[in-house]
């Protein structure tokens, strides 16, 4: 029995749609990760761009579980001394770019290195309700109704 590797041509990407609103930060970022890299195929190939487009809406809804939203930090060093800065993750998804919570949390559950790059050019994240891809048809996946824990009211 030989192992199946796909080739360019093999590669059929969808786009995916997915409303973030009330949705736990760890597990909506964890589907994405997994359809940006298409793991959820069964034509997976490691060395392949294989995932999907994914459009990420209502990022500034998305929800946080226990202390983490005042807790958790990310820093950031200016390059002069003493310049270390941070900011919660509240103030991120209060602030201008809430999208970059989810874009960073997407981010570091990739592995590392230029396919990684790659598949987080087929990801897209809005703050708000609309997205300029109505063109593409994307088809809408409910994460909230996967699982009962992925989604928290306020």
């Amino acid at each position: 029995m030989k192992t199946f590797t796909a080739t360019p041509a093999d590669i059929d990407k969808k786009w995916i749609l997915i409303d973030a609103e009330g949705v736990v930060l760890g597990r909506l970022a964890s589907i994405v990760a997994m359809r940006l890299r298409g793991k959820h195929k069964p034509t997976f190939t490691p060395h392949m761009d294989m995932g999907d487009n994914v459009i990420v809406i209502n990022a500034d809804k998305v929800q946080v579980t226990g202390n983490k939203r005042e807790g958790n930090r990310f820093y950031w060093h200016t390059g002069y001394p003493g310049g270390i800065k941070d900011r919660t993750w509240g103030q991120i998804l209060d602030g201008r770019f809430p999208e970059r919570l989810i874009e960073q949390a997407v981010k570091r559950m990739l592995p590392g290195g230029p396919l990684s790059k790659k598949q987080m050019g087929n990801l897209r994240v809005y703050a708000g309700s609309a997205h300029p891809h109505e063109a593409q048809a994307p088809m809408v996946v409910d994460v909230k109704s996967m699982n009962a824990k992925n989604s928290r009211s306020a």
